[in-house]
C-alpha cells in the first residue's frame, strides 16, 4: 500500500510546506506552460528555455512540464557530459554503499555533501532549479544498473518512524539525474500516472504507465507530496530493467525542512542575502516565526539572522 502520513504529521507538513510549495509554483510559472495534454514521454513535446541562478553560475536550458500527477519537470542537459562522468568516477572510487531497499537489484553509493567542487556546483544547481535551499538536500546517491537489473515500483517517501523534523522531515521532492544512456530499457516508469506510453521504442515495463527515457545529462524533478501535505500516490515509480548496456543515475532527495544546520551568515562576508524576491513580504506577514526552518535558511536578511 502507498505510504500515507498520519493526520498529525500531515498538519505538521502543511505548516512547514508553504514556502516549498510556493517554490514549486514558481517553477511551473517559469516554464510559462498551460494545462495542455502532457507530452507522451520525453521523445516528443517541447518545453521552454529558462534560466536559474546568478549570471556566473546560471543554468539555462529547456524545461518540459511532463505531468500534473505527480507534478513533474524534465530538465534537458542539466548536467554536462564531464559532470556525469565525474559522478560515475566518484561512485566507483567510493567504498561505502547506500541501502535502497529490497526492490533494487543494482548497486548504489552515497557521496558526501560538497565532496568536491563539481559535487558542490551540482548541489547548488539543484537548489537553484528547485528553488529550495541546499540545506534541505540529502547527500547525492549514485545508482548503477547492469543488464537485467531494475528498481521495482516504490515511493521515495519516508515511513512515519523515520521522519524526524530535526533531520528535515518528509521528502518533499526528488531530483533524478541521468548519468548515462542505456541502449535499450532502463526507463523511469510511473505506473499510476497517465497517459501510458506507446510504441515499439518503449520496453514492456515502461508501458505500465507514464515513462521517461534516460538520456545522459537530463534530470527529472518530481514531487512526492501534494499541496495539502498528503502523499502523492502517483509519484510511485520504478526503474525498468536495462536490456542493453548499463545505466547510471544520481538521485537527490529534497526535504520539507533543512537537513543540517548552516553556519551563521555574516554581513561582512557578503553571504547574508535573501534567496527569494518575496522574502521581505513573507517576513512582514510573520513567516519568520511561523515557518522558521525554511525562512531562516532562505531569507536570513529579512528575518534579521545576520551577525
Amino acid at each position: 500500500m502507498p505510504h500515507r502520513p498520519t493526520v498529525a504529521l500531515r498538519r505538521c507538513l502543511q505548516s512547514r510546506m508553504l514556502l516549498p510549495l510556493l517554490a514549486a509554483a514558481a517553477l511551473l510559472s517559469a516554464t510559462q506552460l498551460s494545462a495542455a495534454k502532457p507530452p507522451p514521454g520525453v521523445v516528443s513535446g517541447s518545453g521552454h528555455t529558462v534560466g536559474f541562478g546568478e549570471l556566473k553560475e546560471e543554468w539555462r536550458g529547456e524545461v518540459v512540464h511532463m505531468t500534473w500527477s505527480p507534478r513533474m519537470f524534465l530538465m534537458k542537459g542539466f548536467l554536462t557530459d564531464a559532470e556525469c562522468d565525474h559522478l560515475v568516477e566518484l561512485a566507483n572510487s567510493e567504498t561505502g554503499s547506500a541501502d535502497m531497499g529490497s526492490v533494487f537489484s543494482g548497486s548504489a553509493g552515497a557521496l558526501r555533501r560538497q565532496q568536491d567542487s563539481t559535487v558542490a556546483a551540482i548541489e547548488k544547481r539543484v537548489a537553484q532549479v528547485s528553488m529550495i535551499p541546499q540545506a534541505h538536500q540529502e547527500p547525492i546517491k549514485v545508482l548503477h544498473y547492469e543488464k537485467g537489473q531494475a528498481f521495482g515500483n516504490h515511493m521515495d517517501l519516508l515511513e512515519d518512524d523515520d521522519i524526524r523534523q530535526g533531520d528535515g522531515g518528509q521528502r518533499f521532492a526528488t531530483m533524478l539525474m541521468y548519468l548515462s544512456t542505456p541502449a535499450e530499457g532502463g526507463e523511469t516508469v510511473f505506473p499510476l500516472s497517465r497517459p501510458e506510453v506507446q510504441g515499439h521504442e518503449w520496453s514492456k515495463c515502461a508501458k505500465q504507465g507514464f515513462a521517461i527515457k534516460p538520456f545522459k545529462g537530463d534530470a527529472l524533478l518530481f514531487y512526492n507530496l501534494k499541496p495539502d501535505g498528503s502523499s502523492e500516490d502517483a509519484s510511485q515509480h520504478g526503474g525498468c530493467a536495462v536490456e542493453v548496456g548499463d545505466k547510471w543515475v544520481a538521485s537527490q532527495y529534497i526535504r520539507v525542512a533543512p537537513t543540517f544546520k548552516q553556519a551563521p551568515k555574516t554581513l561582512q562576508d557578503g553571504d547574508c542575502v535573501d534567496t527569494h524576491e518575496q522574502c521581505r513580504e513573507w517576513a512582514y506577514f510573520e513567516e519568520c516565526e511561523k515557518n522558521p526552518a525554511f525562512m531562516h535558511s532562505a531569507c536570513p536578511r529579512s528575518c534579521k539572522r545576520c551577525q
